[in-house]
């Protein structure tokens, strides 16, 4: 597991601020939440790393930071970046953070690409929609790019359609699409799911050099806490559209407060350890977005619930030093 750094790179004032942040779908059956309440901050050169099951917000909570919601979506709270605000501004001025100062690697490559136009079009039209730079500059800075991420015969696949590459490639693309400009910061979702153990290893590396060599800041959303141990410096936990735990990675793994960060790492094969016969579960399923909370949205799953869990929300509270969690068991 890496160790946190005492201090990031900067002033130390968020890079980007998320308040409050909720996000509701409306239906004929009533308001479908997806996010309740998110508050979380990343600052300069630092990787904040979110977990969770698949339906919690992690994605949605990165497609606001950049505009992308789906039309019907209502979005409340605030998101700022470098103190300007993100959301609900117009298209036109998002456009001219989004590629340049805030990237993001979506999770399926084959969505994110454009299956009519070749790979090193998509890769580099970014960069020169941004900056000054030739055709024959930004091809080169395209292969280079490519290379640092292990592709095969780069120049090649510059000429290549989607469809002609592997899911592994096509991810790289990705990345690679996102990093052309050295943003800022990068929103990374899920962005080594399709690739191998080596090639997963290498694009991490590429991203701790980004880090070291520009001060970028990530944003990394991905249920491998592998990943998490690797790559991040503080995580956050969230769970049925709520943040239930954030602390610092090496804090998080050896001292987890909530039941659900315990469950997911006790669910987590261990290389150091013996594999056990049969790895640990959590029992049960999230509760429905559609449906309203009352008390713990954990509750029915957890081993430790109290009466108390059934009937009030837990708060967010800081336990210990940069600790926070929402649980009853901890007030």
């Amino acid at each position: 597991m890496r160790s946190t750094p005492d201090k990031f790179d900067g002033d130390g004032d968020p890079l980007l601020a998320v308040s409050d942040l909720s996000i509701g779908y409306p239906t004929e059956h009533g308001e479908v939440a997806a996010l309740r309440g998110v508050s979380l901050d990343v600052v300069r050169g630092e990787c904040l790393g979110v977990v969770g099951e698949s339906g919690s917000g992690k994605t949605q909570l990165l497609l606001a930071t950049l505009g992308l919601l789906s039309g019907g979506a209502q979005a409340r709270g605030s998101i700022r970046f470098r103190g300007q605000e993100l959301l609900h501004r117009p298209a036109r001025e998002l456009d001219r953070v989004r590629g340049r100062h805030v990237a993001m690697v979506f999770q399926d490559p084959l969505t994110a690409l454009n299956p009519y136009v070749r790979v090193g079009i998509q890769i580099t039209e970014g960069l020169q929609a941004h900056q000054r730079i030739s055709r024959a500059d930004a091809k080169r800075r395209a292969v280079a790019l490519l290379e640092s991420l292990r592709m095969t015969d780069a120049a090649g696949r510059m000429r290549q359609y989607p469809h002609e590459l592997s899911g592994g490639m096509r991810q790289r693309i990705v990345i690679a699409m996102a990093l052309i400009n050295e943003p800022d910061l990068l929103l990374a979702d899920e962005p080594t799911t399709a690739l191998d153990v080596t090639v997963q290893a290498q694009i991490l590396s590429v991203f701790a050099q980004l880090r070291a060599r520009t001060g970028t800041a990530i944003l990394l959303v991905t249920h491998d806490l592998g990943v998490i141990a690797r790559l991040a410096d503080r995580v956050v936990v969230m769970y049925a559209g709520r943040v239930v735990e954030q602390a610092d990675v090496q804090v998080l793994f050896e001292r987890p407060m909530h039941p659900y960060t315990e469950g997911l790492i006790l669910a987590t094969p261990r290389l150091d350890e013996a594999l056990p016969a049969r790895l640990a579960t959590i029992s049960g399923t999230p509760p429905s977005a559609s449906a309203p909370v009352t008390g713990c949205a954990f509750a029915a799953r957890c081993r430790y619930r109290m009466p108390v869990c059934e009937s009030s929300t837990p708060e967010l509270l800081e336990r210990d030093a940069g600790h926070w969690v929402a649980c009853h068991r901890n007030s």
